[in-house]
C-alpha cells in the first residue's frame, strides 16, 4: 500500500525536532513559512526563486514596516526552510531592503525602583522577580530553571542551554535562598502528590528521556516554577506538568510596575538589564558582567555604560551652576 508524502510543513516540524529546536522557534519558523507561501498565492517554495524570498522580506520591511530582529527571524526561518528541508543552496539573496535596526539605551530602574516593584508582586512571582534582578536571567531563562540547577552550596546558578545554545553560570543571591528553600519544600509535595496520582515526570531535553527512561520523575530534573495545573507536551502528547507560562510573571511584573507609579517603560527584561547596570555602578569590571549576562561580545555589554548614574560622561549642566 502507498503511503502519501508528508506534507511540506510537516517535513519541516520533523527536520526541526531532529535538530532539537525550541517549540517556540518551531512554531515561529512554520508561522513565517506558512506567511511566506499565502504571500506568493500558495504556491509550493520549489516553485519560487531568490527573487521571490526578497519580494517577501521588503513586503515586510516596507509595507508591514517589521523590526529588523523580526525580518531576520523571517529571513532564518527561509534559508531553514530550502537548506535543511528541501536542500536546496540559495547562495546569497540580493536585492533584500534591510529594515531599520534602531539603537536604543535599555530602560533601568534604580535601586529603590527595584525595591518597590518587587515589594508589591505577589509571593511566586516576587521570586522570579527577585531572581530576573539578583541573577540578570531572561524571562525564559528563570521559568526554565531546574531544581539541579540551583547550587546553594557554592552560591550559584547554572543556565543551561541559554540563548544561543550555551550554557553559563551566574551569581545566586544570597538574601533570596531561605524563601527559595521554603518555596522548593511545597514544589516537592506536589511533585510526591503528581507521582502517587501517576503523574510527576517532566520534560526532557534532547535524547535524555530515551537513555534515561526514569529520569523524569527524578526530584532534580523537576521545574523550579511549576504550573498550577498538568497539560498534554504538544509534541509527544504526554501528560505533564510544565513550568509556569511566561504571561503569568509578565502580567504580575506590569501590575506591579503600575501599582509602584513607575513612569517607565518597563518589563521583566528591565530587571536584567538594571542587574547590568547597578553592578557596573558597584565597580565590577565589565568583561565580568559581560560573562554573567551571557553576552558573546562586549560591545553588547558596553551599551549598559551609557545608562549608569553618569548623565553626560559626569558633566554638570550650566543651569546648576547658578
Amino acid at each position: 500500500m502507498e503511503t502519501k508524502p508528508k506534507k511540506l510543513l510537516d517535513s519541516m516540524r520533523d527536520v526541526i525536532r531532529t535538530k532539537h529546536y525550541s517549540l517556540r522557534t518551531e512554531k515561529a519558523y512554520i508561522d513565517w513559512v506558512k506567511r511566506y507561501i499565502i504571500f506568493h498565492h500558495k504556491k509550493h517554495p520549489k516553485e519560487l526563486c531568490i527573487k521571490d524570498i526578497s519580494r517577501f522580506l521588503n513586503h515586510l520591511a516596507v509595507n508591514l514596516a517589521v523590526s529588523s530582529s523580526t525580518q531576520n527571524q523571517a529571513l532564518q526561518a527561509l534559508l531553514f526552510l530550502y537548506k535543511e528541508v528541501l536542500e536546496l543552496d540559495l547562495g546569497t539573496i540580493p536585492g533584500i531592503i534591510r529594515a531599520k535596526q534602531k539603537k536604543r539605551i535599555p530602560t533601568v530602574f534604580t535601586k529603590d525602583e527595584v525595591k518597590k516593584v518587587i515589594s508589591v508582586i505577589d509571593i511566586q512571582h516576587q521570586i522570579m522577580a527577585r531572581l530576573l534582578y539578583g541573577s540578570g536571567l531572561r524571562l525564559m531563562e528563570c521559568l526554565r530553571l531546574r531544581v539541579k540547577d540551583l547550587d546553594f552550596s557554592n552560591n550559584q546558578i547554572l543556565i543551561r542551554d541559554a540563548k544561543g545554545s550555551k550554557d553559563r553560570v551566574t551569581v545566586f543571591p544570597v538574601s533570596i535562598q531561605p524563601l527559595l528553600k521554603e518555596h522548593l519544600n511545597r514544589v516537592e509535595t506536589l511533585h510526591v502528590s503528581d507521582l502517587e496520582n501517576g503523574h510527576g515526570s517532566a520534560y526532557l531535553p534532547f535524547a535524555l528521556e530515551r537513555k534515561y527512561p526514569n529520569a523524569c520523575k527524578e526530584w532534580m530534573w523537576q521545574y523550579v516554577f511549576p504550573s498550577k495545573s498538568l497539560s498534554k507536551d504538544p509534541r509527544s502528547k504526554a501528560i505533564r506538568r510544565h513550568h509556569v507560562a511566561g504571561n503569568s510573571l509578565q502580567k504580575a511584573v506590569k501590575k506591579a510596575i503600575k501599582m509602584s507609579r513607575i513612569n517607565k517603560s518597563a518589563n521583566c527584561h528591565t530587571f536584567r538589564h538594571s542587574f547590568a547596570t547597578h553592578l557596573l555602578e558597584n565597580g565590577y569590571d565589565i568583561r565580568t558582567v559581560q560573562q554573567l549576562l551571557g553576552h558573546a561580545s562586549v560591545q553588547t555589554t558596553m551599551i549598559y555604560t551609557h545608562v549608569m548614574n553618569q548623565p553626560g560622561l559626569g558633566v554638570k549642566s550650566p543651569l546648576d551652576f547658578a
